[in-house]
């Protein structure tokens, strides 16, 4: 079990956030991303029965919360006592709690992170995290070097470096189209089948929690060898994505000198 005095992202980003930034301050937004990424352990008021999750509800001043947190050891050291609990991704938990009119309380007492999120808040954040990029299939008349703010890059960036084996690599250039039209436009190259939902969404939120204002991104994919990708390597700027690494088949009984067989 992790040490609860562990530093976690969520401390790293609550850190850098200053109480007084507004809602679309960078940081704030930062935190928001993080929260949704984030591993959370979910105090319930009964142990789950399958998908069924039923979280133990405390009744506050400014209204009902339900309480997690980003470290098992966290939610020992408040309860106490063994209690039930399910871990799931931030994402999935504010979707469930969208428009139930609960807050949610994120490691109260026990972390620097500590955090209580109105409904409003939740609600907010549900539908920010429901939102995809445009995905596109008309060809650009003509690419430009791209002129993304730099925060956004850098966000496109590391949402990209943890898809690791959802794509090969991704081309991001300023377009123009044949109607007028401007913008920018991410193209995903050798796509995983059925990896483009998930890229959607990890990219979608770069450029919203990014706090770069940019603008709509659209995205397109591109099978290995298509022209498109030729053009954009000339002028755009590049991604390479992680190669995930297959899992290590397992050593025959005896192959290792250090390990020998076990006699029965």
């Amino acid at each position: 079990m992790a040490d609860p005095g562990e530093a976690t992202a969520l401390d790293r980003a609550h850190a850098a956030m200053s109480e007084e930034a507004p809602e679309d301050a960078p940081e704030r937004l930062a935190l928001h991303a993080a929260l949704a990424e984030a591993e959370l352990f979910l105090m319930l008021a009964e142990e789950p029965a399958g998908e069924d999750l039923r979280p133990r509800v405390f009744a506050l001043e400014d209204g009902p919360v339900v309480l997690a947190f980003d470290l098992e050891a966290r939610l020992a050291r408040f309860a106490g006592e063994a209690v039930p609990y399910a871990a799931l991704p931030g994402r999935r938990l504010v979707a469930m709690l969208a428009g139930q009119g609960v807050g949610l309380g994120l490691n109260l007492d026990v972390a620097p992170s500590a955090m209580l999120l109105p409904p409003a808040l939740i609600d907010w954040l549900a539908e920010a995290l429901a939102e995809a990029p445009q995905e596109v299939t008309a060809r650009p008349e003509a690419l430009r070097a791209p002129t993304l703010p730099p925060a956004l890059v850098a966000a496109l960036d590391a949402r990209l470096a943890r898809a690791a084996g959802l794509a090969r690599e991704a081309w991001l250039a300023s377009v123009s189209h044949a109607d007028g039209t401007a913008g920018h436009l991410l193209a995903v190259v050798g796509a995983a089948p059925g990896a483009e939902a998930a890229l959607a969404r990890a990219l979608g939120e770069a450029a919203r929690f990014s706090g770069a204002g940019a603008g709509p991104l659209d995205i397109v994919y591109l099978a290995e060898g298509d022209p498109l990708a030729g053009r954009l390597a000339r002028v755009g700027l590049r991604f390479d994505l992680p190669v995930r690494e297959a899992p290590a088949a397992p050593a025959a009984p005896g192959s290792d000198p250090r390990r020998p067989p076990r006699l029965r």
